[in-house]
This record gives structure tokens, sequence and C-alpha cells, in this order.
């Protein structure tokens, strides 16, 4: 079992920047594929963003892309995503995910196993 909690949602106006983190225990850290997605209401879950076991891997989704940053510090069972130049369309909630299974960044929900329980970010204009 991995329990992921996570924490930096906020409010923050068009242009600016939030930080969010995602702490993880109950199974030895290094061994996740730590992924983030978002979900708009109305709308479907969207991968965000996937970073390796490492750290040194990382992938991201088209519309973040240059925008927004994932890292991984694994001394502190976290996984953080910097979200810079935020727009009013990133506003979602946003969810750690881990992959206790395989090596692959994927962007499918179903490649990941366990869940956060989300934090929102509302993003102004």
């Amino acid at each position: 079992q991995v329990q992921l909690v996570e924490s930096g949602g906020g409010l923050v106006q068009a242009g600016g920047s939030l930080r969010l983190s995602c702490a993880a225990s109950g199974r030895t850290f290094s061994t996740l594929v730590v992924g983030w997605f978002r979900q708009a209401p109305g709308k479907e879950r969207e991968f965000v963003a996937a970073i390796s076991r490492s750290g040194v891997g990382t992938y991201y989704a088209d519309s973040v892309k240059g925008r927004f940053t994932i890292s991984r510090n694994n001394a502190k069972n976290t996984v953080y995503l910097q979200m810079n130049s935020l727009k009013p369309e990133d506003t979602a909630v946003y969810y750690c995910a881990a992959n206790g299974r395989t090596r692959r960044l994927g962007p499918g929900s179903e490649e990941y196993d366990y869940w956060g329980q989300g934090t929102q970010v509302t993003v102004s204009s």
C-alpha cells in the first residue's frame, strides 16, 4: 500500500506560480514512478507530467510543457510540480499518482495504482 498526500494547491492569479507537493509513505519511494494528473469540472482526468524512479526522466503533456516542472526528492519521499505562467485553463483538481509496477512514464490513468486525494488549483483571470 502506498499513501500519497498532496499539498500546495490554492488560488493564484493568471501568470502566477504554485508548487504542489506529493509526499509518499508505505513503500520505498524510489521504486515508484510518479505522475500528476488534473481534472477540471465537467472534463475527464488528463495527464500532466510524470517522473522516473530516479528523477532523471520526465514526461510532460503538451499543454504544460515549458511551464510546469516535475521533480522529486527521494530522500524526502516527495514529488513536486512547479507550475509557472499559470493560465485559467489550468484550473483543476490536481492528483498525484504512483506506479509501482513498471518504469513507464505513461500518460494513462490506468497505469497508476495509487492516487492522492487531490488538491484544488484555481487560476483567476
